[in-house]
């Protein structure tokens, strides 16, 4: 069994990150979100460990993300025994997806991972796609979200990379500030790329 081309996706808050993973899926290419593991993970599994972490967070029987939010944001040292917690939960449903993607004979599989260079999964994946958008726009998409505050955003941005660092680091970059189509017809050309690769090695 022969185990899929692992592609690290990542780019700060606003870069247009989500929507890069939908065109992925839209072209027939697997993706595992590791925020939407985390979601799941404080519904199920997390809700004990987070809970007995951090008292008082649960509601109605799963992590309350804004209670838990409310603990944790600027204060690192929560920050850490949290993500000591759900990481390595992340890293099992991780596991288990690349596992169903090989069986499913997958040439190429997408690990989309906010803060890939952050905790360090750049050396779990063959090669990194981060994606960029002028500032202008990363603002102006991120403050148009309900509840975001520019205090909100700057203690979010304080916790990553700065994007031109990991434009530097990325094996690959895409520009999401032309617009849907032009997103589009990067990944697609992406995966060409990626895929002659694999052919010719």
């Amino acid at each position: 069994m022969k185990t899929p081309f692992r592609l690290g996706l990542t780019g700060s808050i606003g870069m247009g990150k989500s929507t890069t993973a939908g065109i992925f899926r839209e072209l027939g290419v697997p993706v595992h979100d590791a925020d939407a593991a985390v979601h799941a993970i404080y519904g199920e599994e997390g809700v004990a460990p987070v809970e007995a972490a951090f008292p008082g967070v649960t509601q109605g029987g799963r992590i309350d993300r804004a209670l838990l939010g409310a603990r944790v944001l600027g204060d690192d040292a929560a920050m850490k025994r949290l993500e000591s917690i759900v990481h390595p939960l992340v890293r099992a449903r991780e596991t288990a997806f690349l596992e169903r993607a090989a069986e499913a004979g997958e040439d190429i599989a997408v690990l989309d991972i906010p803060l890939l260079y952050e905790t360090g999964a750049a050396g779990r994946v063959d090669a990194v796609l981060v994606v960029t958008a002028p500032e202008s726009v990363q603002r102006a998409r991120v403050l148009a979200r309900p509840g975001m505050t520019e205090d909100k955003l700057a203690v979010i941005l304080s916790r990553q990379l700065p994007d031109s660092e990991k434009r530097r680091r990325a094996d690959h970059v895409i520009d999401t500030g032309h617009g849907l189509a032009h997103a589009r017809s990067e990944v697609a050309a992406l995966l060409a790329l990626l895929r002659k690769g694999k052919t010719d090695a």
